[in-house]
């Protein structure tokens, strides 16, 4: 992919840690969901939750739409799937309003998610987090993961924090200001290093690599 080598190039030459990254872990292989409502599904169940929970929470409820096989639902799926059904899963009682909420402004157009791709990513982070249980997080790993934007940077994402942490020898825990500051030479390509940072989090306990569920 020509757009992953150009963003490459730039942080092997901009920052030497992120060059021992990308060399370390290989090629960038982030998958994009192409099923929007179903990016903002998985994302809103990964919400506060470490990541083994989290993907073992999301087969889960992934298992209730798949006819055997595990498959992101439609919102008028999640829409018609009574809440008792979502708890066995393992789904809280407060992500299961967000996860009727989200199906209900989808059906009724209130949440146009096929408009997505015209707004700039501060508007779709805008209209993202109008809806009760999508916060800034999960409006950016919608922009990253699903709409596959550039130059994400997810200053409150945990996994990124102790990456940049681990693999900058920081003594502390890194604050937003630290992580802009850090990341502001990888613009336009925050997005990439990002799924590197996540990488080396990742072989750090033992977990897959990123991939869509």
């Amino acid at each position: 992919m020509k757009a992953a080598r150009k963003a490459i190039t730039h942080l092997k030459q901009a920052d030497p840690v992120m060059r021992l990254l990308i060399e370390a872990i290989g090629p960038f292989r982030l998958q994009r969901v192409p099923n929007r409502f179903g990016a903002l599904v998985r994302a809103i169940l990964h919400q506060q939750l470490a990541l083994k929970a989290a993907q073992t929470i999301t087969l889960r409820f992934m298992e209730l739409y798949g006819d055997g096989r595990r498959r992101l639902p439609r919102p008028e799926e999640v829409w018609a799937t009574p809440a008792r059904r979502l708890r066995r899963a393992g789904l809280s009682r407060q992500k299961i309003r967000y996860l009727k909420e989200l199906s209900r402004k989808v059906r009724d157009g209130s949440l146009p998610l096929g408009r997505m791709t015209r707004l700039t990513d501060e508007e779709a982070i805008e209209v993202l987090t109008q809806v009760k249980g999508i916060g800034r997080w999960t409006a950016e790993m919608f922009l990253l993961f699903s709409l596959g934007r550039p130059d994400v940077w997810a200053v409150d994402d945990l996994g990124l924090q102790l990456a940049v942490k681990q693999n900058y020898r920081l003594r502390k825990h890194p604050s937003a200001e630290k992580m802009c500051k850090l990341a502001e030479p990888w613009r336009p390509y925050r997005s990439v290093a990002s799924w590197y940072l996540w990488q080396s989090r990742r072989r750090v306990i033992g977990a897959p690599p990123i991939s869509p569920v």
